[in-house]
């Protein structure tokens, strides 16, 4: 098995005692569903990604990116659901 030399770690452990892994992340042209902006979210916050990677391998806007973590940081996973989004959001 080959693995791809990474700088940076490879894995982190999120507060609730669960790895994330390189693995674990979505890929680059992806559906976005709740689970995986917040698995961008939690990769970047804990060190997996820099800021910057997750922008450019997900071509992201930097608001953007920021928008999935404010309410992420904020109200949860459920504030990342599409559906969800007139309930979360700030007036």
């Amino acid at each position: 098995m080959f693995l791809k030399k990474t700088p940076g770690p490879r894995t982190v452990i999120l507060p609730d005692g669960s790895i994330l892994t390189q693995a674990d992340l979505p890929e680059p042209q992806t559906r976005w569903v709740a689970s995986r902006k917040a698995a961008v979210v939690d990769a970047v916050h804990y060190g997996l990604l820099t800021r910057d990677e997750a922008i450019r391998r997900y071509g992201l806007t930097e608001e953007e990116l920021d928008a999935w973590a404010n309410a992420f940081r904020r109200h949860g996973r459920n504030a990342l659901k599409i559906t969800q989004l007139q309930r979360f959001r700030q007036p």
